[in-house]
């Protein structure tokens, strides 16, 4: 021991006799003590040390007997004792998993048990409660914070001194025998401490105490029962005598039977000789019969596993452990635990679970504070309803609330069980407590029922109707039996699982029966992807019709813009839309209003957006004259302008978003009774029905009633041929005390008798005894068997003639062809089928198998799945991750597949990730759009999905590129042997046409002389040539070979791409020739299809009018802004200049050619001249 905290338990004093002599520093050792431990380390170092001296027992419980006058050295002692006699749990917060630190929280329980036994003395809960009596005693006004604190305090020392558990190795009590806790409470009972306790349970003033007290009755009833408690005292009834006797004589009768069983074993011979036997049928390791050298007495628990090593079972398959064993307190224990229990539901009950109530829905309370709640509800309203059932004296928790109250536990407590996975065990026993209590509000309903007074039965049919009619009370104990698990729930919750379920059915079921019909409610969760709200874009307008458009607007507005009230507010401070986009919307918004010819909102809506946005006049200066508005309206009348915006230029894939429906539906018991009829639900009753021989009579009658519920009322006792439940059942008849399992042995007979009698029809009943069936199953094997629909010979002979004229066909499905013609429109697919093989035209049935569309590979083995891994590391920084992976795939698949895959994985969170990345040549074309973004300082790419006719073009040609690049590799030489028809050269000349529009002439020319060059090249180097990167020199060039059309093209003229990972250019492949390259060559010159070209931009009118309405839209806008915009480019490139005196609206743009189109100048400025380049050939 620690020589400081020896020398400070030395300066407490010393106790001589039964007289305590403190010293005079007495309450300064005790503050220190306080202190140290205060300071104590993890394995509790302090504790452990006081606990060895006895300093409870010495020192502190007799200074507490002898100096309660001292009122500050009473308060420092049991402030002490309140912190040594704290639960060991609380100490450690969980049973320690390493050894060491498991020694030391086993050293602290056993202290503390120490420290119990000290406490059953009468002295000490005799000073404890006269302190207690005399502070309740004070009013609230006279009650100082010092009071308040020292009341916790007793209250928190005799919680933890019940707290402590019970060590039956040491005091190996039997039942009605006093243990340490009986004397405990007994000391506690002749002191009045249990008087108090019910006083503060029942003052209004000392409500604050509420969760104390509970936790204190709760200990105090903690090895206790409430069938226990009624019987204390009483005599035994003729019922309980006769049910003694009946259990008694049971195990009589099965000693009887067991020793006779024994003596028909016994052989004639002594049992000094030996002897050895053939056992005939049971085969040895080889091929004999097993030779048996032991006595035949021991032969019946023969088996092949005697002397094998017992497989060890991993602890997460282990089976749960059962809570320890309640024991029988002595008997004078009982009478006054019984009498606290009549007083307290007489005075107390109600309103201390009242206030305990409101506290939990409050959360004013500890963490897991509820389950006392539910152990008192479910001990109290058991005792009330063995001890004379009174209603009234448990109204509070008899309510709709309750119900409700207990089954957001019982699916909290489930949620937690599967995701905290370490405390599973706890979730399981709180879980259980939930249980307990719904099945004592279910028992006392039910107790209701049979009441002799007509309002406490009408009250019991309202909650029957309420909990009948609502979903989540109807099938809780449905969900609890699918979701048994043995690992994490013991035995005893299965047992009162299956006994709740009993009741419950069968109040439901005389519900029922005595209304002609029953109305419930019903929900169903619908999960839906929502609609993308994109927004229509409207019709494009003629020039006539802006024109009569604008005709009207404005003679409105010349009547109106005087007096016009400005009433829209076009900016959301509180949206996620940045106030750049808002401000482009508002264009969009006046654009929108002036198409539906609603001038006056028009005016007032860029009036309102001219205050939230003054800066660079977008929509006018402050001073604007009304005129100046009008022109700046008619301008964005006339602008091509985008209707919707999107960062990412992609539609992303929105949540599924889930809903709930409610409706209501007519009740039918069978229906809802077939929902058991499940095997996930008779397992746990099967598993229950292994230990019968341990169970109580009316737990294997639940168990029979179900089982019977299923065979014979639903017909499905198919359901329970299964070799696992026959095993069972040959155990109970084989029973040598099958007499006292009369119900049980009668359904087991049947149901054999059943099967039996079943496979005497279809002898293929003996495979699916192997085997789990569900309803579908049973019904298809089983119930329908006889019931097979007939076929005349007419329709065989119609079957047979139609298989056999369309059996060679190329129909995809012949089954479909054969429906479709037969005379009997009754038929269904499976009848065709069936008959086909029964005639012996199909030899299998799989050979009739609807095909799929899609591929049929639906598992992943390990190789595919690290596979897939490989190929999504190697292609995760590619621009087509997705197209990539299915090129490199072995076993093929759907996109949907993989990307599902790819997502169960892990590899990718999103589906986004996989989505094709855009290349810095796919940008949008549309010169209107682009100049008006840039005038309203917004990029170009964030408005891409307005071109989406444009992107959905050039996903095409991707797809079609791709697929044509995957024929090529797998074609091998394919394109290698090119020769270039008429059709294919007026497909490359079109397709030559539309990239000189894009402004590719340059790419072209140099592709052109690229395949010159390699002609001439292998012309004079003969065969001896080798495949030719074509090497792209510029960044008009490299932009040429990123986009989809170039390459497309390519792959027209022979061009292969890179064949794999090490290769980056595209190859001129070796076995063309140069003539096919000339040729090649050729039909990339301009010829018959430029000059069509030109005349297409030099034909209609009508182009270059909505060119020109462009270009006035576009300088109107300026114009508002005040402002001049001039973007020039670098070299020879065309620049757009915007003069605001120019009063012709017309755009100056300087040509100076586009020969150097491979200048390596920056991305925007790249766009910028493509834009330009397109609006000249539109112009001209």
């Amino acid at each position: 021991m620690n020589c400081e905290l020896l020398a400070t338990c030395s300066a407490l004093g010393y106790l001589e006799g039964d007289t305590y002599h403190k010293e005079p520093d007495c309450l300064e050792s005790v503050k220190d003590l306080i202190r140290y431990l205060r300071h104590e380390d993890d394995t509790r170092d302090v504790r452990q040390q006081l606990g060895e001296s006895q300093i409870v027992q010495n020192d502190l419980l007799p200074i507490i007997v002898q100096y309660r006058q001292d009122k500050s050295l009473f308060d420092a002692c049991i402030r002490l004792v309140v912190n040594l006699t704290q639960p060991a749990m609380l100490c450690f917060g969980k049973v320690p998993d390493d050894p060491v630190f498991r020694h030391h929280f086993m050293q602290v329980t056993s202290h503390l048990q120490a420290y119990k036994e000290a406490f059953a003395s009468e002295k000490v809960f005799g000073i404890l409660s006269e302190t207690l009596y005399s502070l309740l005693q004070l009013d609230w006004e006279q009650r100082q914070e010092e009071d308040n604190l020292l009341i916790e305090r007793i209250l928190l020392l005799v919680r933890n001194v019940l707290h402590v558990p019970a060590d039956p190795c040491e005091e190996k009590k039997v039942d009605d025998d006093a243990s340490v806790h009986d004397r405990v409470l007994w000391a506690l009972h002749m002191s009045g401490f249990d008087d108090l306790v019910k006083f503060i349970a029942c003052a209004q003033s000392e409500q604050q105490w509420s969760m104390h007290v509970l936790e204190i009755i709760s200990l105090m009833f903690r090895d206790q029962t409430p069938e226990a408690l009624v019987s204390a005292g009483h005599a035994r009834s003729t019922e309980e005598k006769q049910r003694d006797s009946q259990e008694l004589e049971a195990l009589r009768e099965k000693e009887h039977a067991e020793k006779r069983s024994r003596n028909l074993q016994r052989g004639t011979r002594h049992s000094r000789f030996g002897g050895s036997y053939v056992v005939q049928g049971l085969k040895a390791i080889g091929d004999k019969d097993v030779i048996y050298h032991q006595n035949l007495n021991n032969f019946k628990n023969y088996t092949h596993d005697l002397g094998k090593a017992v497989r060890r079972v991993p602890r997460r398959n282990r089976r749960a452990q059962e809570c320890k064993d309640k024991r029988r307190s002595a008997l004078n224990v009982r009478l006054f635990l019984r009498e606290f229990c009549v007083d307290f539901l007489e005075n107390c009950y109600n309103r201390l679970m009242y206030l305990v109530k409101e506290n939990l829905i409050r959360e004013q309370t500890q963490q897991h504070d509820e389950t006392y709640y539910l152990w008192a509800l479910s001990f109290f309203m058991a005792f009330n309803r063995g001890n004379g059932f009174r209603a009234d004296l448990v109204s509070e928790t008899m309510s709709i609330r309750a119900f409700h109250f207990i089954e957001r536990n019982i699916t909290n407590y489930y949620e937690m069980m599967l995701t905290d996975r370490k405390e599973a065990t706890s979730w399981s026993r709180r879980m259980h407590l939930a249980l307990k209590a719904y099945q004592e509000l279910l028992l006392t309903v039910n107790e209701m029922d049979r009441s002799h007074d007509e309002s406490i039965r009408q009250s019991s049919n309202v909650i029957k109707s309420n909990i009948f009619y609502l979903m989540e009370y109807r099938e809780i104990f449905l969900t609890l039996l699918r979701k048994y698990d043995e690992t994490k729930q013991p035995q005893s919750y299965l047992k009162d699982l299956v006994e709740s379920t009993h009741l419950f059915l069968r109040m439901l079921e005389r519900f029922c029966k005595g209304r002609s019909n029953l109305i419930v409610q019903r929900k169903k969760v619908k999960r839906r992807k929502p609609h993308s709200r994109r927004k229509q874009l409207p019709p494009e307008s003629t020039p006539e019709t802006l024109a009569e458009t604008w005709k009207i607007v404005e003679e409105e507005l010349r009547a109106l813009s005087d007096s016009l009230a400005e009433t829209i507010v076009p900016f959301d401070a509180a949206s996620e839309t940045p106030p750049e986009e808002q401000r482009m919307e508002a264009v969009v918004r006046v654009q929108d209003a002036l198409l539906a010819r609603l001038g006056p909102e028009a005016l007032a809506l860029m009036r309102a957006a001219r205050e939230v946005w003054p800066e660079g006049d977008v929509f006018g200066s402050a001073d604007v004259e009304p005129e100046e508005e009008l022109e700046l309206l008619k301008q964005i009348l006339h602008a091509n302008l985008p209707s919707e915006f999107n960062d990412d230029g992609v539609e992303l894939e929105e949540e599924e978003l889930m809903s709930v429906q409610v409706t209501e539906k007519e009740f039918n018991f069978l229906d809802f009774l077939r929902r058991f009829a499940n095997p996930a639900v008779v397992r746990p009753y099967l598993l229950l029905l292994k230990s019968y021989s341990k169970n109580t009579p009316h737990t294997n009658h639940c168990i029979a009633r179900m089982l019977h519920r299923l065979a014979v009322d639903l017909k499905m006792d198919a359901l329970l041929f299964q070799l696992s439940v026959f095993y069972i059942f040959n155990r109970i008849m084989s029973d040598p005390a099958a007499a006292a399992y009369k119900e049980l042995v009668t359904f087991s007979k049947y149901v054999v008798n059943r099967f039996f009698s079943v496979a005497a029809q279809n002898n293929k009943a003996y495979v699916e005894l192997l085997f789990w069936k569900n309803v579908g199953a049973v019904q298809f094997c089983f119930c329908f068997e006889g019931k097979k629909p007939t076929w005349t010979e007419e329709e065989e002979e119609e079957l047979r003639k139609l298989y056999l004229e369309h059996r060679d066909s190329e129909v995809p499905d012949i089954v479909e062809t054969l429906l479709s013609l037969i005379s009997n429109s009754a038929r269904t697919r499976r009848h065709v089928v069936t008959q086909l093989v029964h005639m012996g035209l199909v030899d299998n049935a799989k050979e009739l198998k609807k095909q799929k569309i899609g591929t049929r590979i639906v598992l992943w083995t390990e190789e595919q799945e690290l596979e897939l891994q490989m190929l999504f590391e190697e292609f995760k920084d590619s621009d087509d991750v997705l197209g990539n992976i299915l090129k490199k795939l072995t076993a093929k698949r759907s996109r949907a597949r993989v990307v599902d895959k790819l997502l169960s994985m892990g590899l990718v969170s999103e589906r986004r990730e996989l989505y094709k990345k855009r290349s810095r040549g796919a940008q949008g074309k549309s010169s209107g759009k682009g100049m008006v973004e840039e005038l309203l300082g917004i990029n170009v790419l964030d408005h891409s999905s307005v071109d989406g006719d444009e992107r959905e073009d050039e996903s095409e040609d991707s797809e079609e590129g791709d697929q044509e690049r995957e024929k090529y590799q797998r074609g091998g030489k394919r394109s290698e042997n090119v020769q270039l028809t008429g059709e294919k050269r007026a497909e490359i000349s079109t397709m030559v046409n539309a990239l000189q529009r894009e402004g590719m002439s340059g790419s072209l020319l140099w592709l052109q002389n690229s395949l010159n060059k390699t002609a001439e090249h292998r012309k004079d180097d003969g065969e001896l040539s080798q495949p030719v990167p074509l090497v792209p020199f510029g960044e008009a060039n490299e932009d040429a070979m990123d986009n989809k059309r170039f390459q497309k093209l390519l792959l027209k003229l022979g061009i292969r791409p890179p064949a794999n990972e090490q290769e980056i250019f595209w190859r001129i492949p070796a076995k063309l020739s140069p003539d096919q390259l000339w040729s090649a060559a050729a039909a990339l010159a301009p010829g018959e299809g430029q000059a069509e070209n030109c005349e297409k931009q030099e034909g209609p009118q009508e182009d270059e009018v909505s060119a020109n309405q462009r270009s006035q839209a576009l300088r109107a806008l300026l114009l508002a802004r005040g402002r001049k915009h001039q973007t020039e480019h670098a070299g020879k490139c065309g620049s757009i200049v915007f003069s605001s005196n120019d009063s012709s609206g017309v755009m100056d743009i300087d040509r100076n050619g586009d020969a150097d189109l491979d200048q390596d100048i920056s991305a925007p400025v790249k766009r910028r001249r493509k834009m330009v380049l397109i609006d000249e050939e539109e112009e001209d």
